[in-house]
């Protein structure tokens, strides 16, 4: 079983994170923020890695926090998951429609963390979640999974259908990604023997 598990305790936020790889797409998640919570249970069920996250943040203040660390400590945990990365498909690739919005979401499980983030809302707010920070959660996941990922809005005028189809395009590369492939024998799927570092 690939699995992860981060608690994650700071003056702002008080974290539990757990995932499974093999899983089947089932989901406990309260952050605190509904919409949030909306996205990481769409992510979990489209990429088939069983997420649990409960998150107490400091949200009389702002989600800024709450969306920040979450994010980390979610990608930590798939990190933790992932190990050496032996054996995994490493790259993941999806186009995921939307009623009108169309998004691309291309990923490397590399170990070079880096975001390319080609997308915008035309609204402040998405429920009670502030947009802007959907491009931090996407960027903060990125980094401490070591993520490369590339996210591409190609049309679309909804925000709500472009938010949701970003994560939908994000947990169908994923799946791909982490799934193991029978072919590599369990060998690190780099010519360097390690990825990242």
């Amino acid at each position: 079983m690939r699995t992860g598990k981060i608690e994650r305790k700071t003056a702002e936020t008080d974290i539990f994170v757990e995932v499974n790889l093999d899983g089947t797409g089932v989901y406990d998640i309260a952050t605190g923020i509904g919409f949030l919570d909306h996205m990481v249970e769409q992510f979990s069920r489209h990429s088939l890695i069983d997420v649990t996250m409960q998150v107490k943040g400091d949200l009389h203040i702002d989600q800024h926090h709450t969306t920040e660390d979450s994010a980390i400590a979610l990608g930590q945990a798939l990190a933790q998951a992932l190990g050496d990365k032996a054996g995994i498909g490493r790259y993941g690739e999806a186009h995921s429609p939307m009623d009108e919005a169309l998004i691309r979401v291309v990923l490397d499980i590399s170990g070079r963390p880096y975001l390319v983030w080609k997308a915008r809302f035309t609204q402040e707010k998405l429920g009670e979640w502030d947009t802007e920070l959907i491009e931090h959660w996407f960027h903060s996941v990125s980094q401490a999974a070591e993520l490369t990922l590339h996210a591409q809005v190609l049309y679309g005028t909804n925000n709500h259908h472009i938010c949701e189809g970003l994560y939908k395009g994000f947990a169908r590369a994923m799946r791909q990604a982490v799934e193991l492939d029978a072919r590599k024998g369990g060998a690190v799927p780099s010519t360097k023997g390690q990825l990242g570092g």
